[in-house]
């Protein structure tokens, strides 16, 4: 019998070839933790997709809240279908729906009067995600999402406004500590056109704008998790977000950032995320007393539940 435990050439090589093997399996083992398109963040994207054939069910439930005075909450509700085409590019069908209720808050052009909606749909996203590098078996993973939605409902008010969007991201992971510890990274830019409807009986000196507008908006952000124990990973992620019109430049800016937990199992996963507003500015509106906040189209805070099943 051959005594392993010698110290000639041979042996070494065996032993360091043995090594290499075993730590490149842990590597795998650990990145395959966070299943593909597994969504360990609740606002960040990662690069892997949906493996070809693979298909996934996936809600997100957000709820907004606070902007200083009055009464506002509001909840958007995104319900998705994934579908994986090849390893490298999946697709997703998206319904959303969204709820709003405002009492004792007027903000021009923004929010009119007091509404209550209730839960209603508002909107239809498509959208591609192409990974053109992955993140485990290359030194960082690199993808691109493309995202076109449409939406019939202002997501501040309530009331009737048609709007086509158009997003680009360029998406970064990375995985340290055999898979462990993962690193996010998303930027990009969304241009939308923007119609909305006219609103009788409004105050004469309330400003409604019903001439379309278009605007662009900017994003940054990056995040990272931990898996403390099996299934389960905590972390953080933070957002960067500004907006610019044609006619008054830079009209917003905010920062959110806050904790996530995450939990995985072989067919589904669940992800909640606290996402409190850090600082923000720009516009503000008339009475706001939070001059460090952007309050117009943000709120104080965002709580935000995703849960998806894989077929």
């Amino acid at each position: 019998m051959r005594n392993w435990s010698g110290g000639g050439a041979g042996s070494q090589a065996i032993h360091t070839r043995v090594r290499t093997i075993i730590t490149a399996v842990l590597c795998m083992t650990g990145a395959l933790a966070a299943r593909a398109d597994e969504q360990v963040f609740g606002y960040l994207k990662g690069v892997e997709p949906m493996p070809q054939g693979g298909w996934a069910a996936n809600e997100s439930l957000t709820y907004r809240s606070d902007k200083g005075q009055g009464t506002y909450e509001a909840w958007d509700s995104k319900t998705e279908i994934e579908r994986g085409l090849t390893d490298k590019l999946s697709l997703d069908l998206d319904l959303r729906m969204q709820s709003v209720e405002v009492n004792d808050l007027l903000i021009n052009a923004y929010i009119p009067k007091d509404e209550d909606t209730g839960l209603e749909p508002s909107g239809l996203e498509a959208s591609l995600k192409y990974m053109f590098l992955s993140p485990v078996t290359d030194p960082i993973g690199l993808g691109q999402y493309v995202s076109v939605d449409y939406s019939w409902l202002d997501p501040h008010s309530g009331q009737d406004k048609d709007t086509l969007s158009l997003e680009f991201m360029l998406l970064l992971q990375k995985y340290f500590l055999d898979g462990q510890l993962i690193w996010v990274a998303n930027t990009g830019i969304e241009s939308t056109y923007a119609d909305r409807s006219e609103i009788d009986n409004l105050p004469e000196d309330f400003e409604w704008p019903t001439e379309p507008e278009m605007e662009l908006e900017y994003k940054i952000g990056s995040g990272l998790s931990y898996r403390f124990a099996p299934k389960w990973f905590i972390g953080a992620e933070a957002i960067y977000e500004t907006e610019f019109e044609t006619e008054v430049g830079q009209e917003r800016w905010s920062l959110f950032a806050g904790p996530t937990l995450h939990y995985g199992s072989t067919r589904w996963w669940a992800t909640l995320t606290w996402f409190p507003q850090i600082e923000g500015g720009g516009e503000f509106y008339d009475g706001q007393k939070d001059k460090d906040l952007h309050l117009i189209e943000k709120t104080e805070q965002e709580i935000r539940l995703k849960v998806g099943y894989n077929f």
